[in-house]
């Protein structure tokens, strides 16, 4: 490990030696960490077509259009069978069973100092493609922003980058994918700052656009410079839509809202069913290719049926259908537990809504629409917006995807109504509802974040005095006058945590010689005091000493041995959450350069 610490210390210092600027060394990692991020996109991608070719023989987007001619057999077996394969490769290669997307990228960001697992990111990309190219009705976007933000994690792994530095590649990483995916580089930019990172600081700023910007080179160069939806021009007919427009933001805000409370209900009724694991994918797949029977457009990610929307191919009633139809299967594809994103869902969703509000609008008021085409891209923008909580993103994604002013405006002002509705609704995106089933929260604020981010292991002092429990009482006093803190800590034979002494533990055999002439340690001793774990969080440091009065307390390895291994101080873990919280200030305004270890 410190050879390893070594050698990535050597490489930093080169790096800074030859560009003479830590923010340039950051911007230089960023460009990797986009071009690693952006090359796994087009990897993902190309393994979901992959697998959509060895499961339904066609490899190209416009899937539904191929499984108009196959078999019901086929419709339903194809994610029926995927959906165990990936079952039983999630059971047993995934950490915590269970697949792994953008809520884990910002608990990372938030509670694990932008740790990440790159192996758990890749493998979680694996069962994503098997996912979403044997018919999953998920997400392409969510899977790649968990593999990209791994990306930046590992690089500033291995190159024991601090936490501020970690956290900035661990954004490139996600902005990279973004861009990527949709050939969109100001919103993979500000999705990265909007939903994972929580503030758009200088310092971070730039080395994220550079990575943005690398993800959109590395795709182009590959797949040219179509971007990820064939839509047609639309021009806004006269202002007074914008009420419509309005309307159909809060309709989309309750679409969203009642898809994403449809999932936990669908993880309940599987709990109370005890249905194993590794197999509830597999019912998630046959519900799919049931529903396919009738709506081959919810299987798969659904790109195509979104462009025939945007190109106004489907009727009122057809739309309709597939709204229902389509939130139907996507509660129960994330409800047990099939590998993908929220993305494209919310996207497709937000189609079917739009292109039918935009009919009866059409039909309402003639002369005053867009047409329905104009308000499908709206609804897409703006269910998007309220299950990702990320309105700045999604309405930049249209603003590149269509580059009409006017019609950016309109999903604007749909997107705010919408992500207004869905906070007010739900308490926040599908995202921090995720979090919150962990029994995490951004929304703590970061003081909470930051008390529960920091150790004990991390602030606890190993130069504390212990004495066995035989010690008699005048060995006992000469250690505690020496002990730091006055303090002693009793142990037995193996090196268990027995109790403590102070001073004030002593009063009674000080002024009873009579009584303690043959009492040892062990006998004066407070026994079972109060103690916290090296894995413990300084929050639960700092409530335990309110509750017990204790201004220090011992940590123990682990609750089978209790083997003392340190003790912390209330001064010092208060100093802790009051350096960490000036650094966290310092790195969200951006006002000092960054240090990169």
């Amino acid at each position: 490990m410190a050879e390893k610490l070594i050698k990535s210390n050597i490489l930093l210092n080169r790096m800074r030696r030859l560009v003479k600027s830590e923010q340039l060394v950051l911007s230089l990692l960023a460009l990797v960490v986009g071009a690693m991020a952006g090359g796994g996109t087009i990897l993902f991608r190309d393994g979901i077509l992959l697998v959509q070719s060895l499961v339904y023989g066609w490899g190209e987007e416009s899937l539904h259009e191929h499984l108009k001619g196959l078999s019901s057999l086929h419709l339903v077996l194809g994610p029926t069978v995927g959906g165990l394969v990936v079952g039983i490769f999630i059971y047993k290669f995934l950490p915590g069973q269970r697949p792994h997307g953008v809520a884990d990228v910002i608990d990372s960001a938030s509670f694990n100092d932008a740790r990440m697992s790159t192996r758990c990111g890749i493998k979680s990309a694996i069962a994503s493609a098997v996912s979403l190219g044997s018919g999953a009705s998920l997400g392409r976007e969510g899977p790649v922003v968990h593999m990209g933000a791994s990306f930046g994690a590992w690089l500033a792994r291995i190159l024991h980058l601090r936490r501020s530095a970690a956290r900035t590649l661990l954004g490139c990483g996600v902005a990279s994918a973004v861009a990527a995916s949709f050939n969109a580089p100001l919103a993979g930019m500000f999705f990265a700052h909007e939903v994972v990172l929580g503030h758009y600081a200088r310092t971070a700023f730039a080395p994220i656009v550079m990575s943005s910007v690398m993800g959109t080179v590395i795709t182009r160069l590959y797949y040219g410079s179509d971007v990820a939806f064939l839509i047609p021009l639309h021009n806004i007919q006269s202002f007074w839509e914008f009420p419509a427009f309005a309307l159909l933001g809060i309709l989309a805000g309750v679409t969203a809202m009642l898809t994403v409370r449809a999932i936990p209900i669908v993880q309940k009724v599987a709990d109370i069913a005890k249905a194993p694991l590794w197999g509830r994918p597999a019912i998630a797949g046959l519900v799919v290719g049931l529903v396919g029977l009738g709506f081959p457009q919810v299987i798969g990610v659904g790109y195509g049926a979104m462009n025939d929307a945007l190109y106004e191919a489907y009727s009122l009633a057809f739309l309709i259908g597939l709204l229902f139809a389509k939130a139907f299967v996507v509660a129960i594809c994330m409800g047990l537990g099939f590998a993908g994103g929220m993305f494209s869902p919310a996207l497709f969703l937000g189609a079917m809504l739009g292109g039918a509000f935009g009919i009866i609008a059409t039909h309402a008021l003639p002369s005053f629409s867009s047409g329905h085409g104009a308000y499908t891209l709206v609804g897409m923008g703006a269910v998007a917006a309220a299950v990702l909580g990320a309105p700045i993103s999604t309405t930049l994604i249209v603003f590149e995807l269509t580059g009409d002013y006017q019609l950016t405006i309109a999903v604007m002002l749909a997107s705010v109504l919408a992500s207004v509705i869905m906070d007010q609704s739900n308490g926040g995106s599908f995202f921090q509802l995720q979090l919150k089933m962990r029994g995490l929260s951004t929304r703590w604020g970061r003081e909470v974040n930051l008390l529960r981010m920091i150790k004990v292991a991390d602030i606890m002092k190993r130069e504390y005095v212990t004495v066995p429990l035989s010690e008699d009482l005048p060995a006992v006093r000469a250690a505690l006058f020496n002990a730091p803190y006055s303090e002693l800590f009793v142990v037995d034979e193996n090196g268990k945590l027995h109790g403590t002494i102070t001073l004030t533990d002593l009063r009674n055999a000080t002024f009873d010689p009579a009584s303690a002439e043959n009492a040892t340690a062990g006998d004066v001793a407070r026994s079972k005091p109060p103690v916290l774990f090296r894995t413990d969080s300084i929050e639960k440091a700092i409530r335990l000493m309110e509750q017990t009065g204790e201004e220090h307390l011992p940590v123990l390895n682990n609750d089978e041995d209790r083997e003392m291994i340190g003790f912390v101080h209330e001064k010092d873990a208060m100093m802790a959450y009051n350096n960490a919280l000036l650094e966290l200030q310092s790195e969200e305004r951006g006002d000092a350069p960054p240090k990169l270890f």
